[in-house]
């Protein structure tokens, strides 16, 4: 009887923190440690967007990864001087550390200025990419 009730607790456990991971993955939200924090051209190896950067970080065995590369790039060629910019995560393992990347894909949404305004961890809805845009382009 024991050893079902530990099984049953385990579960519900078990259940609940996936329900709760799934919900939050793929959320873009903003971040109190991210705050202050400016990418450039020499930590991404690459310039920034006119009016903002989409940085996707990824890892070559990331299922989501590939799901997120079509978004980010479907948004950036939606609106003028938005770049997409993506990075192997095992590749630049010091970046990786300074941002507290923990999970492929990660997307940090920048200003013109490089500023970090979003993140999100997985796989992104469109809409809340071309939203967390109009944040960091300061749309009218």
């Amino acid at each position: 009887m024991t050893g079902l009730v530990v099984c049953v607790v385990v579960l519900a456990v078990a259940s609940a923190f996936g329900v709760l991971n799934r919900r939050r993955s793929g959320r873009v939200r903003v971040r109190v440690r991210d705050g202050g924090k400016r990418l450039g051209a020499a930590e991404l190896g690459e310039d920034l967007g006119e009016r903002a950067t989409l940085v996707q970080f990824s890892s070559a065995f990331c299922a989501p990864c590939r799901a997120t590369r079509r978004v980010l790039g479907e948004v950036a060629g939606m609106v003028p001087g938005v770049r997409h910019v993506e990075i192997d995560a095992e590749d630049r393992l010091a970046l990786v550390r300074e941002l507290d990347i923990l999970k492929t894909p990660t997307v940090l949404v920048l200003d013109a200025d490089g500023h970090i305004v979003r993140r999100a961890t997985g796989l992104p809805r469109k809409a809340d990419v071309i939203a967390a845009l109009g944040e960091a382009v300061g749309t009218p």
